[in-house]
């Protein structure tokens, strides 16, 4: 009983060993979905605080929200179906890309798809990590793309899981009003581009984040416009 004990505890350790990020970024969002002055309310006083608001964001400067609101879910089913996702894609991405690059995509994607919901939603409310995941499940795309030669079967293959996976979630952020599409279309596509870049030559991330940088600066001062005029 002892040995299966301690065979179990490092199977868990070199687990963890293998996708640290992956694991940390899902221990966060659990924790921060458990926090008992948070529980899943939307009128709960921390929650109001961390929530994506488009208005307290653009108008009043809170910025910090755009990162808070990634560790924050809506509901249990929300959460589940978010950590499933990142642990699916999210220990494949950590083994393609180096840390640094993970990180780099996965907060790109997060700021692209956060700033495509305030822009469809300008009077809304939003958490979850999708628009992140989606990046990663991007990249995972870009980074196939670029190797297709080299993989062959295996790339053609990749592309239909990744079709029927991509469809599937456009099917129920459709078919489910409260889930923002306007996220995860946004983070999709930073993701990709990302993931293409990077691919190509590991040493182009900081033309990646250099660009990324100035969009969302554009967008911000666009997305500002918007709503000096609506208000």
């Amino acid at each position: 009983m002892i040995v299966k004990k301690k065979r179990l505890k490092m199977n868990y350790i070199e687990k963890f060993k293998e996708s640290p990020l992956t694991y940390g970024l899902m221990v966060m969002c659990i924790i921060v979905f458990l926090i008992p002055l948070l529980n899943s309310a939307w009128d709960s006083p921390l929650y109001m605080f961390g929530v994506l608001h488009g208005y307290s964001v653009v108008v009043k400067g809170e910025l910090y929200r755009l990162f808070t609101s990634l560790f924050m879910h809506a509901d249990a089913m929300h959460i589940v179906m978010n950590m499933l996702s990142l642990y699916m894609v999210g220990t494949m991405v950590e083994k393609l890309f180096s840390k640094v690059a993970y990180l780099s995509i996965y907060f790109v994607s997060a700021l692209f798809g956060s700033f495509a919901s305030i822009y469809m939603h300008l009077g809304g409310q939003a958490v979850g990590a999708s628009g992140a995941i989606f990046g990663l499940f991007g990249a995972l795309a870009g980074f196939a793309f670029v190797h297709r030669n080299t993989m062959r079967h295996q790339f053609m293959s990749f592309m239909k899981n990744f079709g029927v996976i991509l469809l599937i979630n456009l099917v129920i952020g459709f078919a489910f009003p409260n889930i923002d599409v306007s996220a995860h279309v946004g983070g999709l596509i930073a993701g990709i581009v990302g993931g293409l870049v990077i691919a190509k030559n590991p040493k182009y991330i900081w033309a990646y984040l250099a660009v990324s940088a100035v969009l969302l600066i554009l967008f911000f001062n666009y997305i500002s416009t918007l709503y000096a005029t609506a208000v």
